[in-house]
């Protein structure tokens, strides 16, 4: 069973040492780290972090009274008030010209997904590695999520492998920034537009990442975010799609809104086809007043994951994610690269347990998800049996297997929740020493 992700907070932890300078072959190890080994937790040692780890999502009293006149008012939902507010403040953060707010992460996709054009019949190009929804989106329309690979060095949609996945039954590409690393935008846009594709951020996971000096969300014919429970800016559920296109937003707005007729943007009469995918009023209350936090916390994250990195490098079989040029990450979840090899041989989930009994939440992120039944379901449903012939349906399906970039990130991710980032240096210090701490005795916890 593939260990679950879990959130905590954590104080401080027992040093790593001697033992560790051999395999770092001289390289000098901070002060931290030069300290005796301990021998890990697993093996009886002492564990590295022993407090807690900074709670998720976090609520300020200073943000109550906004809510209550929310409250109060009666006016619950509906545009206008605090969602346009929203809807201004969020394109504004991300330098956007325009923003939809809607229910949830999975409804901006379904929402984008049909204002891009994308119906019954179609293929849609989509990252494998990356939460269901966002293929579900696709399945939503009645369309084929076909999956490029992934890029083992970056963890997310390998441009190399997208054009032997076009077919004349195309209509987009959904590029997930996923974990909050941005995807190499220029050359997925570059396919995009040689074949006549729209392009969809999925940004549910990268609120203020950026991309060669522009946020993500901003970067192709409409963005994607989510606010749900865990997000770094959270309300529960919600969502919001943002672009630079008058027309595309008015034709998100009338389709979230039941359909009804928006800006330049009238259907054929009061309503055209929709559905309700709309924020509520006190939804978006919350998140106006979360900005400045969202700002700051990304600061907090980006310096630990910088140092954490940093940390890293002097350790065997660990490496983080590799960002396009000019770009920055906002660490959804911090992943590491795992190498089995440099262990000793310690699997990846032996190394998930090794590090959790050392006090450090850690999980193993996605699995091959189009193994898991879903997809399975779709392709064999009466709907795809008529719109698909068999023959592609099957050659879709046999494609799984040549997802290899796919299946090694699958295998070999280790992931670290956000709000690990959100802890002092010293805390970040213990993640090193923990790693450094299992590399050194690795021989015996594989044994």
């Amino acid at each position: 069973m593939r260990p679950d992700l879990t959130r905590r907070s954590f104080v401080r932890a027992v040093a790593a040492g001697s033992a560790a300078l051999t395999w770092l072959g001289g390289r000098r190890l901070p002060a931290a780290l030069a300290s005796k080994a301990n021998k890990p937790a697993r093996l009886g040692g002492t564990p590295a972090y022993t407090g807690s780890w900074p709670k998720w999502p976090h609520w300020s009293r200073s943000w109550e009274p906004r809510i209550l006149d929310v409250l109060r008012s009666g006016r619950w939902s509906g545009g206008g008030g605090q969602t346009a507010d929203f809807e201004a403040g969020y394109a504004d953060l991300l330098g956007a010209k325009r923003c939809v707010a809607t229910a949830s992460g999975t409804t901006a996709l379904v929402t984008a997904l049909h204002v891009m054009g994308v119906d019954a019949g179609d293929e849609v190009i989509v990252s494998p590695f990356t939460f269901i929804a966002t293929y579900s989106a696709v399945l939503n329309h009645k369309a084929l999520p076909v999956f490029a690979d992934t890029d083992p060095a970056t963890l997310t949609m390998d441009p190399a492998s997208i054009e032997s996945r076009i077919t004349d039954r195309t209509r987009a590409i959904v590029p997930v920034h996923i974990y909050g690393m941005p995807c190499d935008m220029n050359a997925i846009n570059t396919i995009a537009k040689k074949h006549n594709l729209a392009v969809v951020e999925d940004a549910c996971q990268a609120w203020l990442a950026e991309y060669q000096g522009r946020k993500c969300g901003t970067l192709a014919d409409l963005g994607c975010f989510s606010f749900q429970n865990s997000k770094h800016l959270p309300s529960g559920e919600g969502g919001a799609i943002t672009g630079n296109s008058d027309e595309l937003l008015d034709r998100c707005h009338a389709y979230h809104n039941c359909g009804r007729a928006f800006g330049t943007f009238q259907g054929k009469g009061c309503f055209s086809h929709g559905t309700n995918c709309r924020m509520t009023q006190y939804q978006a209350a919350m998140l106006l007043q979360q900005f400045d936090a969202l700002r700051e916390e990304t600061g907090r994250r980006r310096e630990s994951a910088d140092h954490l990195a940093a940390g890293l490098k002097q350790i065997p079989g660990v490496l983080p994610a590799r960002l396009p040029e000019n770009s920055r990450a906002v660490w959804h979840l911090f992943p590491i690269r795992y190498d089995a090899a440099q262990f000793n041989g310690l699997t990846r989930d032996d190394f998930i347990r090794a590090l959790r009994a050392e006090g450090v939440p850690c999980g193993g992120g996605y699995d091959e998800q189009y193994y898991d039944g879903v997809l399975d379901e779709a392709i064999t449903s009466r709907g795809f049996q008529r719109l698909f012939p068999a023959e592609r349906l099957k050659t879709y399906r046999d494609g799984f297997q040549e997802l290899k970039g796919n299946k090694q990130v699958c295998e070999t991710t280790v992931v670290l929740s956000n709000t690990l980032l959100l802890a002092d240096r010293s805390a970040i210090d213990c993640i090193i020493e923990a790693i450094a701490k299992i590399h050194a005795h690795s021989a015996a916890l594989a044994s």
